[in-house]
């Protein structure tokens, strides 16, 4: 083992870390200039080189890890392979093992097998020695992967929230004691706190994290694909602290509590950059803070990895291949509607064509996109930018949202203009966006000479393959979900959700999107212009073979992607 200084083996005056920025160049994890660029930091920041790299997101965990190993010739374990029951070492506290990132994996004789996250900390590992009193053979796994063994095996959890408790006997402080508040958020267990509940949302793919204020306590919820659940609650003591922590991250005004406020944040978790986008209201006891969560590295913005079927695909196709025209994405909040228009501009050749897009919020930058936030504090609504867009000479125009008549209108006038309009709006299913745009006041003969196709869609979870079981329906549900028609015959067979470790016990892991699409046909026009209701279009679109929301779920379900009870709480509405 090396110490901190000559951080690894190495020739001549080589600096510190080149032999494992070689390695990383030379597997191309990295690129020669990335590589510079940490070394400069490194000097600058007076930091060592990994730390750099991880504090840039130039590598990830298991990259990371797996480099460690071939470097220094130490075995790498993944987390598949932790023990199930915590090592018997009373010497040593779980605090300890948690800042420290050690995980012990067995004790036999004078020798202890550890996990470590850093090899090189040669600190760490001496003070384990030494409390040990044993040799230590040390293997290499990711950061994440360690803290949550930690955790579970040693109950490391409830550490951080006593070191902030006990970090001040003063907390609870008259909320309107703004610089004291401004104090308490700055204190350094107050911000591992805060910074370790991001971290451990991103590591269960949380979507959204609620800080909920209640009458005697402080509830912490994740969104995981698309279902809320309980992760702890903190001492209503902390409230003040860890929600003004929050809100100066977000550069939010923590003296204003009497208005809702909305702010952006990143971090860097696990050596990737992460976004966060802050909404805090005031409610009864406090202020409910919500934390979207926007992990880039977890968001599919393809077609294929989004799980999309081959009828909604080549509608997909047909809509980023087309040069006018209006095509709107509908389904309810939180249906990844934004996410299929993203998927669809990576799709759109953005060097031979302009690209527009006015969104409230901006998700996510992308490449060759020219993306402009709506400020309507200064006037600059979807409305005006609408205008002005018009003036830039686009080819694609994504509109975030249509939400109002005036906006709606503008968009029909681009698409009549020549301009490919892309856009997002609030209805149960594609049908329903005909008869949306009516009530907002655009006319049904702009309305049929515009808008060119529309889709529908839904979030479902995804069956863990690792502990799905199988079995067959039973005639009643055979029949009422027509399972027979859509299996053409063949006898059906569906899976449910059982849990197991590697989905956490939920029986799920992860997320695919269910779509109908109704291309605008001239029997739909027709329909429109006759001022047609909502089911009679469906049921044209349906006629003509359009395969609605529910049974391209059901699809998916007789596949074994997710289950039936999935299929009903995402699609029973429809």
């Amino acid at each position: 083992m090396t110490d901190e200084n000559t951080e690894l083996p190495r020739d001549g005056a080589q600096k510190p870390g080149q032999r494992f920025a070689d390695l990383l160049v030379s597997e191309n994890v990295l690129s020669p200039k990335d590589i510079e660029r940490a070394f400069r930091l490194a000097e600058r920041q007076e930091d060592t080189f990994y730390a750099i790299l991880a504090k840039l997101g130039l590598i990830n965990e298991r990259e990371l890890a797996a480099t460690y190993a071939r470097l220094m010739g130490i075995a790498y374990l993944p987390a598949a392979d932790f023990p199930t029951e915590a090592v018997d070492i009373d010497e040593i506290s779980p605090r300890f093992l948690q800042q420290k990132r050690i995980l012990p994996l067995s004790r036999t004789g004078e020798t202890c097998v550890v996990a470590v996250a850093d090899p090189l900390d040669q600190y760490a590992l001496d003070a384990f020695r030494l409390a040990v009193g044993d040799e230590v053979e040390i293997q290499v796994s990711e950061t994440a992967a360690i803290e949550k063994a930690i955790e579970q095996l040693y109950r490391a959890e409830g550490d951080r929230t006593e070191d902030a408790l006990h970090a001040d006997d003063t907390f609870k402080v008259d909320d309107f004691d703004v610089e004291r508040l401004k104090d308490m958020a700055s204190e350094a267990p107050v911000v591992r706190l805060v910074n370790q509940l991001f971290a451990d949302a991103v590591d269960q793919r949380a979507s959204d994290i609620h800080l909920e204020p209640f009458e005697k306590e402080f509830r912490v919820r994740f969104r995981i694909d698309g279902v809320l659940e309980a992760v702890e609650t903190l001492p209503d003591q902390l409230r003040a602290a860890v929600t003004s922590r929050i809100k100066i991250m977000a550069r939010l005004d923590i003296a204003e509590r009497r208005l809702p406020q909305d702010g952006r944040a990143k971090i860097i978790v696990r050596g990737k950059e992460i976004d966060l986008r802050i909404s805090t209201i005031p409610i009864l006891h406090g202020e409910s803070v919500v934390v979207r969560v926007l992990d880039r590295d977890t968001v599919a913005l393809d077609f294929d990895r989004l799980g999309v079927s081959a009828q909604p695909r080549k509608f997909l196709d047909t809509m980023t291949s087309a040069t006018n025209g209006i095509y709107l994405v509908t389904g309810p909040t939180g249906s990844g509607k934004t996410t299929t228009l993203y998927a669809a501009m990576t799709a759109i050749d953005s060097v031979r064509q302009k690209v527009l897009t006015v969104e409230d919020p901006i998700e996510f930058q992308l490449e060759g996109i020219n993306q402009v936030q709506v400020h309507a504090g200064i006037g600059l609504t979807f409305a005006k930018l609408l205008r002005a867009f018009l003036r830039q000479d686009p080819d694609t125009i994504m509109v975030g949202e249509v939400r109002d008549g005036e906006t709606a209108r503008i968009a029909a006038q681009a698409a009549l203009t020549g301009h490919l309009v892309l856009s997002t709006l609030h209805t149960n299913d594609a049908a329903g966006a005909v008869t949306r745009l009516m009530d907002m006041g655009v006319e049904k003969f702009l309305l049929a000479a515009t808008v060119s196709g529309i889709a529908a869609q839904r979030l479902v979870r995804r069956l863990c393959p690792t502990c799905r079981e199988s079995y067959e329906p039973t005639p009643e549900l055979r029949e009422n979900f027509g399972l027979d028609r859509l299996n053409q015959g063949t006898p059906p067979v569906l899976y449910k959700a059982v849990g197991c470790s590697a989905c956490r016990g939920q029986g799920y892991l992860g997320r695919t999107v269910v779509m109908e699409t109704m291309l605008m046909t001239e029997r739909l026009k027709h329909l429109i212009l006759q001022d047609a209701e909502h089911r009679d279009i469906r049921a044209a679109a349906i006629d003509m073979g359009m395969i609605p929301l529910q049974d391209d779920a059901l699809l998916k379900a007789l596949s074994g992607i997710t289950s039936l009870e999935e299929v009903m709480r995402t699609t029973g509405d429809v």
